[in-house]
């Protein structure tokens, strides 16, 4: 019987290589993962537990939720630091202690919410600062970091880990904001002399070694994302998203595909189509800019729907059940993204649970 789900292949052996690959380019410095989003929609307990065999040992999530759960799955045998980027919201205290949780915090409000909770404990409760450096998106303005390396006792209570900002452009290295926040950034870290400092994410750790501190944050490059948004050869897919072909079709110039009128064949097209749509998470503008891997090439999408995408093959043999690569080694997330005007970040999280999973290189 001709199979009729996508399947999604998550390769845990390229993750690792992908991981220490960016150890190396960093430096040597500390690796911490982030596995926000349930790891980029490939399952965070399953992208964790792979990167502390390769010797990861702090983390970063979004939401609380998402900390709760990562703790859960690692376990005592694995005591991970998980940062919860969210900080911390008021009525959580007990949720970030049960589970061992160090919370980013990004503001004043937070910091005076936390102290006043915090103070009731036996200890003091770690914590990281986000500084904002020119995002405009999340973190204390520098302002008030400055206030409170001149007042400590506004921290008392808590434990100070880890001084981070985010960069806003490091995916193009010709970018001057980068090296703004970067200076924006040395002087506030300074202030903290004795506590250890993170800047670059994924791309930035392209950057340089000025960009590198003493921790990085790789990301989306964990899971193949070039530093630039377009592949890089020094990084591998870690995730192969395929589909069958459910029929194979002989269209004639000037007909049109799919909903609407507004893909018309420009010349007799034979058409595969298959297995997966925008439910099954492909970007529904791929099409007639994205390409798919089928039989030693890329072939054009031309359309996409919830449940079937038709793609042009030319004159390929082809049949019902054979397999269509759209997302993987050789039909790259960043293309695909690029295709669709997103970016590989969207691409992965938007894989649906509807496609059948497989994972490999588990050991």
């Amino acid at each position: 019987m001709t199979p009729i789900a996508a399947r999604l292949t998550i390769d845990l052996k390229a993750l690792a290589a992908n991981y220490q690959t960016l150890r190396q380019i960093a430096g040597g410095v500390e690796a911490a993962p982030v596995v926000k989003a349930d790891g980029y929609g490939l399952g965070a307990g399953l992208i964790a537990e792979r990167l502390w065999r390769e010797g990861a040992r702090r983390f970063f999530v979004a939401r609380l939720s998402e900390g709760v759960a990562l703790r859960h799955t690692m376990g005592p045998n694995r005591p991970a630091v998980i940062y919860v980027l969210d900080g911390y919201i008021p009525g959580t205290g007990g949720t970030i202690i049960d589970a061992a949780l160090t919370p980013v915090i990004n503001s004043q409000a937070q910091i005076q919410e936390v102290r006043a909770w915090a103070k009731a404990l036996p200890y003091p409760l770690p914590v990281a600062l986000q500084v904002d450096t020119g995002m405009n998106r999340q973190g204390l303005v520098p302002e008030h970091l400055v206030e409170l390396a001149q007042r400590p006792e506004d921290m008392a209570g808590l434990d100070l880990r880890l001084i981070m900002s985010h960069l806003g452009s490091s995916t193009r290295p010709s970018d001057p904001r980068s090296a703004d926040q970067l200076s924006r950034f040395r002087p506030l870290r300074a202030l903290f002399p004795e506590t250890p400092a993170s800047l670059a994410a994924s791309a930035g750790i392209f950057l340089g070694s000025d960009y590198h501190f003493d921790l990085v944050r790789p990301g989306i490059s964990l899971f193949g994302g070039g530093p630039e948004e377009k592949p890089d050869p020094r990084l591998k897919a870690v995730a192969t998203f395929e589909a069958p072909i459910c029929d194979v079709r002989a269209v004639a110039m000037g007909e049109t595909v799919g909903y609407g009128s507004g893909t018309v064949l420009q010349k007799p097209t034979r058409l595969a189509v298959i297995a997966a749509g925008y439910a099954d998470g492909l970007l529904r503008m791929s099409k007639g800019r994205g390409r798919a891997w089928f039989k030693g090439a890329l072939r054009p999408i031309v359309s996409v729907t919830m449940d079937l995408t038709s793609i042009d093959i030319g004159n390929t043999p082809a049949a019902p059940g054979e397999w269509v690569e759209l997302i993987g080694p050789n039909a790259h997330i960043d293309n695909l993204a690029a295709a669709a005007g997103s970016v590989a970040h969207e691409c992965l999280v938007r894989l649906s649970t509807r496609a059948d999973r497989v994972v490999i290189g588990e050991r």
